[in-house]
């Protein structure tokens, strides 16, 4: 026989029509209860002669009772809605009732189902010894019910002995861990639907469509319950959220909780850490009992929400600890100089290129990684005795195994359930005379205990790389979904500034194509809740001025605040103001016209934090790697500056000094680590291609040899090599520069870029000129504006003929 079809989910629209009915059928039963309501009061006011204020009152809980049994019959029979994806407050609104109807009225069914078991079994045992005349049902029930009223009146000096006993163990119990169990249990907190709205929907959670997507599946799967397991699939218990600080994981888990309409329960990694070993699974426990609790509540449905579960769910010791995963080698040039809040290439923090690589690095700089202190009392008392406390000693690891624990045992059969059931069956069967069952279908002992039902969901949040979790929690059944959140790209950028400034006042000019594309093009790195903090910075920098809404330059400046800090009024001596301004556009010049995948997105002379001014640039394309050329390209760009400085005072300042570095750096890099040697330049027209010898040209400078060594004295003067390579002392490439073969060919490219862009510099010194009076007068420089300027200097790359002798720089 083939097996029944299996009802999958609803959709949206089934769903929607489903709450619809469900509207119709709770309508319906409440009038069919008033109608019958006067019935029941003449019956009591006439027939029972009850008075008519009490007859009133207990026609008013009849009624409300037989629709709570109503509503019970229903929905034990009729598949309850739900409302994720569904938009509609009403409905969502009397879903949130009826739900605490059905569990209001649910539990006093169990009150009264079980003093129901208590009456028939006295009236069992009175029919057994009176027969059926001396027993009565009614007055059965009467006499329980005195006798229990009358249990509540015990002897006075007993129940006092009693109370002082527990007394005297909770006060005792409070003193020693009482402050430090409430600090750790007030971090779970329990939010019901109704009664905290989040004020987040998934609609709110913008750039990142394929992590929402990704949960849509799996909540799609929590919707589709015993229908998705009848058809052989297996429910996932958990999911794991993994990407930078800022990305939207905490967010995301609200909104899933609002629009799945269901009790969420929150706790932080580091609210599982405790002083004494065994109380961090006493919070464990605590959570899933609430957990549990509000499950039962709210139709059998909770998510458990850990944020920064790192905290709690690192690689055990057992497994080495995550020892080795803690210092990746480096992936990215931005690995090795990353200086600043705002990852600059340079020490002086004057020169940034925003790529994918740069953000990635920015977002991960924003992980908190400062681990919590250790309490004195635990630090002395585990120099004592050690593992009595627990941290990072021997009770380290309780919390996680407690968690995997609960985890995994959350369907369990309850415990009272299975111990009644075992006790009473084994009972029966210690008579001997009670049959186990009479024929093959009747049993004579009580079914086994089966789980209630309930569906805990955990949802993790983490910083750090998976690999650095340990394995027994994210493998399936237990954070077996893996949801990987991205840093914002120049699309997801755009995507939010559409979500903030909608709700900002600001000028009509924001709304526009050109503005928004702008707006994301200049705000690489930015998290949304850092973009949500620059609109409201904008309309606070425009309420200070007395106008209603922002325009493009509050939003500007507050973004260039956001970033670099509040601008230094350092007033510069002309002189100084002007060469600060020649070296930033000397920066630009050489990024414009070599660095063919980017483009200039700020411009500045306005002192920020330690730069005195600083150039930005960003690439217009998601990459993952680069070119030869366009490593040589970021070197030209980083000696620009100097050039600049060489060009118009014939000297440098010491302002270069960042810039040197950090060429200095990316030379070894792409020569120690990227295998990137210098290219042999042709002279008239002949060279070297390949490595061989094509023809020497005998001139007057020479060989093509002697022109390398040119270069290479070049390079050597300009390279940093203090503390064996300056910020690359402790660095990889510190061996680079130890090497005399790979440091000569890193001072030739240094070389090579350094006399290209003098060149660039002194063929446009005018172009040059003008971009630095316009720095001067703006003080800042910004996208579209600052782009316009670069283009309209219509800078020219020059032949550079390495046969002259007014081709070689000066250093």
């Amino acid at each position: 026989m083939s097996a029944a079809p299996v009802v999958g989910r609803l959709s949206t629209q089934e769903s929607r029509e489903l709450s619809n009915q469900w509207r119709a059928l709770r309508r319906a039963a409440t009038a069919v209860a008033l109608l019958t309501s006067p019935a029941l009061f003449l019956w009591l006011y006439k027939m029972q002669e009850v008075t008519f204020a009490w007859a009133v009152l207990a026609t008013i809980l009849g009624v409300a009772a037989f629709r709570g049994l109503l509503d019970l019959i229903f929905h034990r029979f009729i598949e309850w809605p739900s409302l994720f994806g569904i938009d509609n407050p009403a409905l969502r609104e009397e879903d949130v009732v009826a739900r605490r109807r059905v569990w209001f009225w649910r539990w006093w069914a169990k009150i009264v189902w079980f003093f129901l078991l208590i009456v028939f079994a006295i009236y069992f045992v009175r029919v057994l010894k009176y027969g059926m005349d001396g027993a009565s049902l009614v007055g059965t029930a009467r006499d329980s019910w005195h006798w229990f009223t009358s249990k509540l009146h015990p002897n006075a000096s007993t129940l006092a002995t009693l109370s002082s006993f527990f007394i005297f163990f909770v006060f005792n119990f409070g003193i020693l861990m009482g402050p430090l169990l409430f600090m750790g249990i007030s971090q779970i907190r329990g939010f019901e639907p109704g009664d905290a709205d989040w004020g987040v929907k998934l609609k709110d959670v913008r750039g990142q469509v394929e992590a929402k997507e990704e949960v849509r599946r799996v909540v799609n799967l929590w919707q589709s319950g015993e229908a998705f397991e009848k058809a052989g699939g297996r429910r996932e218990r958990g999911l794991l959220f993994l990407g930078a600080p800022g990305t939207g994981k905490t967010m995301l888990a609200k909104a899933i909780a609002t629009g799945f309409n269901s009790p969420i329960v929150t706790i932080p990694g580091s609210g599982f850490a405790q002083t004494f070993m065994g109380m961090d699974v006493v919070i464990v426990r605590y959570m899933a009992r609430k957990a549990k609790k509000l499950a039962r509540k709210w139709g059998g449905q909770c998510i458990v929400f850990i944020d920064e579960i790192d905290a709690v769910g690192m690689r055990r010791q057992s497994l080495g600890g995550a020892q080795g995963l803690m210092t990746p080698r480096p992936q990215s040039f931005h690995d090795l100089c990353f200086h600043g809040p705002n990852g600059a290439l340079t020490a002086s923090e004057d020169l940034i290129l925003e790529s994918r690589a740069w953000r990635e690095r920015i977002f991960a700089e924003r992980s908190p990684h400062v681990a919590p202190p250790t309490p004195f009392l635990a630090r002395v008392a585990n120099a004592v005795v050690p593992g009595m406390f627990g941290g990072q000693g021997g009770g380290g690891q309780l919390a996680l195994n407690q968690l995997l624990i609960v985890m995994d045992g959350i369907d369990n059969p309850p415990f009272m359930k299975r111990t009644i059931t075992n006790r009473l069956n084994t009972f029966l069967d210690a008579l001997y005379i009670v049959p186990r069952r009479i024929g093959s279908r009747v049993s004579l002992r009580l079914p086994h205990a089966k789980p209630v039902g309930n569906q805990i969901y955990f949802i993790g949040a983490t910083n750090v790389p998976m690999e650095m979790l340990d394995p027994a929690l994210t493998r399936p059944g237990r954070m077996g979904r893996h949801v990987w959140f991205r840093t914002p790209s120049k699309r997801d950028r755009l995507d939010i500034f559409d979500l903030y400034l909608a709700r900002v006042s600001h000028d009509e000019d924001l709304d526009t194509e050109r503005r928004r594309d702008e707006l994301s093009r200049v705000t690489n790195g930015y998290s949304p809740a850092m973009i949500e903090q620059v609109c409201s910075m904008a309309l606070t920098i425009a309420h200070h001025d007395g106008r209603m809404a922002f325009s493009w330059e509050d939003i500007v400046e507050a973004m260039t605040t956001v970033e670099s800090g509040t601008a230094i009024g350092t007033e510069y001596v002309p002189e100084e103001t002007r060469a600060v301004a020649l070296h930033e556009a000397g920066h630009a010049a050489a990024a414009h016209v070599y660095m063919k995948g980017a483009e200039s997105t700020r411009l500045s002379i306005r002192r920020r934090g330690q730069a005195l001014g600083h150039h930005q640039a960003r690439e217009k394309e998601e990459r993952f790697s680069s070119w030869r050329s366009e490593e040589m390209a970021q070197l030209i760009w980083a000696l620009g500056a100097m050039a600049a400085e060489r060009v118009f005072y014939g000297e440098n300042s010491t302002g270069v000094g960042g810039d040197v570095q950090s060429a200095t750096a990316r030379a070894a890099w792409m020569v120690g680590a990227c295998g990137m040697a210098p290219e042999h330049p042709e002279l008239n027209g002949h060279g070297r291609t390949n490595g061989a010898i094509t023809k020497r040209v005998k001139s007057v400078e020479g060989k093509v040899d002697d022109v390398m060594e040119r270069f290479e004295q070049i390079g050597l003067q300009i390279m940093n090599r203090t503390g064996n390579g300056g910020a690359l002392g402790s660095d990889p490439l510190a061996g680079v520069l130890g090497d005399r073969d790979k440091r000569a060919l890193a001072a030739q490219l240094l070389g090579q870029a350094y006399v290209t862009a003098y060149a660039l510099i002194s063929h446009n010194k005018k172009a040059v000129e003008q971009i630095a009076d316009a720095l001067i007068e703006k003080k800042e420089l910004f996208g579209d504006e600052l782009v316009e300027i670069l283009e309209s200097a219509k800078l020219k790359i020059p032949k550079i003929d390495l046969t002259q002798a007014k081709a070689w720089p000066a250093v």
